[in-house]
């Protein structure tokens, strides 16, 4: 009996972060910048936008792949209900990490998987809680110059230097701070009828 052909696996982000993370799924997946507007709307909350943006981009991207199983995958920073986006800029940095010393950040990582071949649509918030050391001027402006994380919710790579600056980090999926939480997107995937550890299972045999 012939093995069924598993659907195409695509990740619907341009980050570099999730693109690695999935790599160590040791699956094969294209990768897709999804076309979608991530203005807030207004009075959102940090943890509704992370939600929002992560299904509307796996939407967007599915909507292009018909025959495919879809990732999308949003996170926002949450101070205080405040939403902290990706810095951008040396200056935004500094002022987000000012902000944000001494106190508890909630980085609030959303995961959506839609598989449009079969209507399959779902979606997981993994929230992770990270309290911030009472950081000097001096600490921000070193870990900045060494670290350059602007395209980092938060300013903070916890994955490398960023580390240095906490506290503490408080979460059920150690990888949801980095970007993409895998422990809930194996558990979509196999809602969605792709089984992560057969996958691989079969591309490592070939």
């Amino acid at each position: 009996m012939t093995t069924p052909a598993l659907p195409r696996l695509v990740l619907g982000s341009t980050s570099r972060y999730r693109r690695e993370l999935l790599e160590r799924l040791r699956l094969p997946f294209d990768v897709t910048s999804p076309d979608v507007d991530e203005t807030p709307q207004p009075g959102e909350l940090p943890a509704a936008l992370a939600q929002r943006l992560a299904l509307a981009k796996a939407r967007a991207v599915a909507a292009t792949c018909q025959d495919a199983v879809v990732i999308g995958s949003d996170q926002v920073a949450d101070l205080d209900g405040l939403a902290i986006g990706k810095p951008g800029t040396h200056e935004r940095a500094v002022a987000q990490l000012r902000a944000m010393r001494g106190r508890s950040v909630v980085f609030q990582t959303a995961v959506a998987v839609v598989r449009s071949a079969t209507g399959f649509e779902a979606m997981r918030l993994v929230p992770v809680r990270v309290r911030f050391r009472q950081l000097s001027d001096a600490e921000i402006e070193t870990y900045l110059r060494l670290e350059q994380p602007y395209d980092c919710a938060g300013s903070a790579k916890s994955e490398t230097l960023g580390i240095g600056l906490l506290d503490a980090i408080e979460s059920d999926d150690p990888t949801a701070l980095v970007g993409l939480p895998l422990i809930a997107t194996c558990a979509l995937l196999r809602e969605a009828g792709f089984d992560p550890l057969h996958a691989a299972s079969l591309h490592s045999s070939r």
